[in-house]
């Protein structure tokens, strides 16, 4: 049985074809932009050398596709990932996972929000991710299976209303109230969404994703489930990993206005927790891919990668199929 699993999650930045408008502030991408993404792209999975990746900002699975075709390590890995409606005006932003692990099952998007959350009414997409989450069952082991969830939360961008713009401070300060009650609401969702899947599948659980804020917010631990009783229980893989050197780790996914932070993250459950009398395994440690961050490279993401290295223990040899 293979004893260390690789997790990652890549923001890949604006992964879609040449010559597409994507939002009014930012031009297309030429053919050549479009080729230097896609080789830096694989270049930097094949660094990753993950055996599940969750991606996120694909406005088209194809452009994915080619990028894992340019790749040497994944060019038959399993590509789970849904298009947005093709008669919309505009490409939108999904999410996509990758695996060279075998699934359990076929992986699916879950689009709507679980019954009883909703956003107020009047409220457009009131009952809806604004990226439908990817949920897959990835068969890590003969012995274990894990269900893998990818996510990209809502943004901090100010969710401006006709006419609104930034010059008033209270249509400004309501903008962004109205992002963070949607994140808010989608953190909500998903926190129901993977109690319930623990209830019923009884397995362990991966969470790998753009969470658009810092480990400690609001939003995150209500993801996270911080303060609730253990049973579905999420932890920070980073606050678990066993190597730690708070003197010289350099961890972080972001670089705005000068401000070094992470807002991609990989929650597991507490069956990777070594702390916990259910331990199948333990987090070894984070590795943040970021140098390009700082290089401001044309071709790369704006967002570092974040890679957790994860031990099986070998107990896990005598569970039963989904074991957890």
């Amino acid at each position: 049985m293979q004893q260390e699993i690789r997790f990652a999650t890549f923001n890949a930045y604006n992964l879609a074809p040449p010559g597409v408008q994507l939002y009014d502030n930012l031009l297309p991408a030429t053919a050549e932009e479009y080729e230097a993404k896609l080789d830096w792209t694989a270049r930097q999975i094949d660094l990753l050398d993950a055996d599940v990746i969750g991606f996120q900002e694909i406005f088209s699975q194809a452009a994915l596709r080619e990028a894992l075709a340019r790749t040497r390590l994944y060019r038959d890995a399993v590509h789970v990932g849904f298009d947005p409606d093709p008669a919309a005006e505009r490409l939108t932003p999904s999410v996509a996972l990758v695996s060279r692990l075998p699934l359990a099952a076929p992986g699916v998007a879950l689009g709507d929000y679980p019954a009883g959350v909703a956003l107020a009414d009047g409220t457009r997409d009131a009952e809806q991710f604004s990226r439908a989450v990817i949920h897959a069952a990835v068969a890590v082991s003969p012995d274990v299976t894990v269900d893998v969830v990818v996510v990209h939360l809502k943004s901090k961008r100010p969710d401006y209303r006709n006419g609104d713009n930034s010059e008033d401070p209270l249509l400004f300060g309501m903008a962004c109230l109205r992002s963070l009650v949607r994140r808010g609401t989608e953190a909500v969702a998903l926190r129901v969404l993977l109690t319930t899947m623990a209830r019923d599948n009884k397995r362990a659980q991966i969470v790998l994703g753009d969470f658009n804020d810092v480990a400690d917010a609001v939003t995150t631990t209500i993801v996270l489930g911080v303060g609730t009783p253990m049973s579905g229980r999420l932890f920070d893989a980073y606050q678990l990993q066993q190597r730690q050197d708070h003197l010289r780790h350099v961890g972080f996914s972001m670089l705005h206005d000068g401000n070094y932070t992470t807002i991609d993250h990989i929650l597991v459950s507490e069956e990777f927790n070594p702390a916990l009398p259910n331990a199948i395994g333990e987090v070894v440690d984070v590795v943040y891919l970021n140098d390009h961050v700082v290089l401001e490279l044309p071709a790369a993401s704006d967002h570092g990668q974040v890679l957790a290295r994860i031990r099986l223990f070998d107990e896990t040899r005598g569970l039963s199929d989904g074991g957890v």
